[in-house]
């Protein structure tokens, strides 16, 4: 591979300033952990960059997007129980009232599979289309149309989240 030029450098660097918020808050919801998401944007940034001069002028976010899925994924395969010893402390949030919203939301995504949580985070947090979704998960529109139905009944389950949202007045009453 041939080296970057100091364009080529300079718009992908801007590029990736531009981004980083939304791949890493994207990565923290379908992940869950904050740490593994920036590890996981990193190295799709990683792959971003060798891969600049073909991308550019294409929709290089959709490929880090792709990244991030698959690789989050592999990671998700992989994994084994982790016994922690010493617990981390953690930082006080700088708005407490959202903790608690937060901690429903998230756990509410627990209960969801990993190509559901997928589908629904680029569907409704990023906003991307059946076809756009499908393209980026490497699989068909009636896959995402299916696991986007399937996991919303599952959140709609979900007592916590729901009367989450009618505290907030951001659910309509529907189930």
């Amino acid at each position: 591979m041939a080296a970057m030029s100091e364009d080529d450098k300079a718009t992908f660097t801007i590029w990736a300033q531009s981004r980083l918020g939304r791949l890493v808050r994207s990565a923290t919801l379908l992940t869950g952990d904050q740490q593994l998401a920036e590890d996981l944007v990193q190295e799709a940034l990683l792959k971003v960059a060798m891969r600049w001069p073909r991308l550019r002028d294409g929709n290089p976010e959709a490929y880090a997007l792709t990244v991030v899925f698959r690789d989050n994924v592999s990671w998700w395969r992989r994994r084994r129980p982790v016994i922690v010893e010493d617990v981390p402390d953690v930082p006080t949030p700088i708005r407490p009232d959202l903790t608690e919203h937060r901690l429903v939301v998230l756990a509410a995504l627990d209960c969801l599979t990993v190509k559901q949580r997928a589908v629904l985070i680029l569907r409704f947090y990023d906003d991307l289309s059946e076809r756009r979704t499908a393209e980026i998960l490497g699989v068909g529109v009636g896959t995402v149309k299916s696991q986007t139905a399937a996991g919303l009944a599952r959140l709609r389950a979900v007592p916590e989240l729901l009367a989450t949202l009618d505290n907030e007045g951001g659910h309509d009453g529907r189930r």
